[in-house]
């Protein structure tokens, strides 16, 4: 078969092509589709309308798979006389998990658009300290909007003059025990929001989207440690449900369109600007205000306690490694450009190990009320975590002795050395 022709082309506009395909590059020099492309400094060569026949469609793919690599050169180089700094988007900027990892990529000199709902799942007043933490760090660099992600006409007028690079997708309702009492806040948010992303995802063409799933969608799994290729399809809550179904509709995008995407699945994150609804908060608040303690299972629970910073260099990484569209199995079984990661400390904790540790740290001890186990609750996680230490070098350093202590010290100090709140 002849070898197509080939012809210089210059940086063209998006055409806007349909999602319906997406044609490989690497902006590396590889090429479009296997045709050898060269360095910047030369001209890109890609098949013409002679190779490619009548279809319009494709060669108006073609075009802009080209502009995408002339772009990014541009910019990778600092040639570009308008550079305008493509941004991350991180949703759920003003929770625990997403202010630490806005705060890290911001650290680093990357433009962040944060966005959140604000709502009062639990004080609205901590989430505001954050976001104003946020600005006082990074001034400029930073930009936030309030705004609820699951409405879309909102989220689209929001982004409309932001160029969107990549997405952590972060946002949602959490909490197992809340989804009893308010089941469509979690269809709302981690359902038709999660759609939401995934469609501002394929619309912007963006380079990844990395979104937040959760152990607990291991469910009534009672093989430990829990591995991404194991079953979960048995949950017991329906924040649970909802997580694993964000991991199902984003497989379906990822092979749809082509999206590279990575789920990850958080275990017992804890860390300074934590969530006043988890275990160590609460813990800790009612230690220093001489009240007891609720523990479930009568303290026969495990958890892989995971500290914030840990988390957060996960995140970052998984972020910066996009996974491939080469047909390979991912992690998670995907063929598509998917992958799913348990991101955990790789270490369980007895509870009532974690209560001695924190009793140390607010130097008293704890009054303990032992209860039966909660509905939706498990025994026990514990994260494998080969994957994604094999993929992406993860490697949690911060064990609780080290890790509670610092979330006293700064529960202390952001109290203002209150003995409680």
């Amino acid at each position: 078969m002849p070898h197509a022709q080939t012809q210089p082309v210059e940086a063209l506009p998006h055409p806007n092509p349909s999602n319906e395909s997406r044609a490989s590059f690497d902006p590396e020099g590889e090429g479009l589709n296997g045709q050898e492309t060269t360095h910047f400094r030369q001209p890109i060569r890609i098949p013409t309308r002679q190779f490619l026949g009548t279809n319009t469609e494709l060669l108006g793919k073609a075009l802009y798979i080209a502009s995408r690599i002339v772009c990014e050169r541009l910019q990778r180089q600092g040639k570009d006389r308008n550079p305008q700094p493509m941004t991350i988007l991180v949703t759920g900027a003003a929770g625990f998990i997403g202010m630490a990892v806005a705060d890290r990529l911001l650290s680093e000199g990357r433009a962040v658009f944060g966005i959140d709902n604000m709502n009062d799942y639990y004080p609205v007043s901590l989430k505001r300290d954050r976001i104003a933490a946020l600005h006082d760090r990074h001034g400029g660099l930073f930009t936030f909007a309030e705004l609820d992600f699951a409405d879309m006409d909102a989220l689209q007028t929001a982004l409309h003059d932001h160029p969107v690079d990549a997405i952590v997708h972060l946002g949602a309702q959490a909490g197992v025990r809340y989804s009893l009492i308010n089941p469509h806040a979690y269809v709302r948010s981690n359902l038709a929001g999660h759609v939401n992303m995934l469609e501002v995802a394929r619309e912007r063409r963006v380079r990844h989207l990395v979104y937040a799933s959760s152990s607990s969608v291991y469910g009534g799994n009672d093989t430990l440690p829990f591995r991404v290729e194991d079953r979960a399809d048995h949950p017991v809550s329906l924040y649970a449900a909802t997580k694993r179904a964000d991991e199902l509709m984003s497989e379906t995008y990822a092979h749809l369109f082509r999206i590279p995407m990575t789920g990850l699945r958080f275990f017992t994150v804890y860390g300074p600007w934590g969530r006043p609804d988890m275990a160590m908060w609460i813990f800790t608040s009612k230690i220093l205000s001489g009240q007891p303690i609720p523990v479930f299972n009568h303290g026969r629970m495990q958890r892989d306690f995971t500290y914030i910073d840990d988390i957060v260099s996960g995140v970052i990484g998984c972020l910066d490694h996009a996974p491939e569209d080469d047909g390979a199995p991912k992690a998670g079984g995907s063929r598509s450009p998917h992958r799913l990661y348990n991101i955990g400390n790789n270490r369980p904790e007895e509870l009532m190990h974690l209560i001695s540790v924190l009793e140390e740290a607010c130097g008293r001890k704890a009054e303990i009320d032992f209860q039966p186990m909660q509905p939706g609750d498990v025994p026990a996680t514990f994260a494998d975590i080969s994957a994604i230490a094999q993929d992406i070098g993860f490697a949690p350093t911060t064990g609780i002795e080290l890790g509670v202590p610092r979330f006293v010290d700064w529960y202390r100090a952001y109290h203002g050395g209150a003995a409680g709140a």
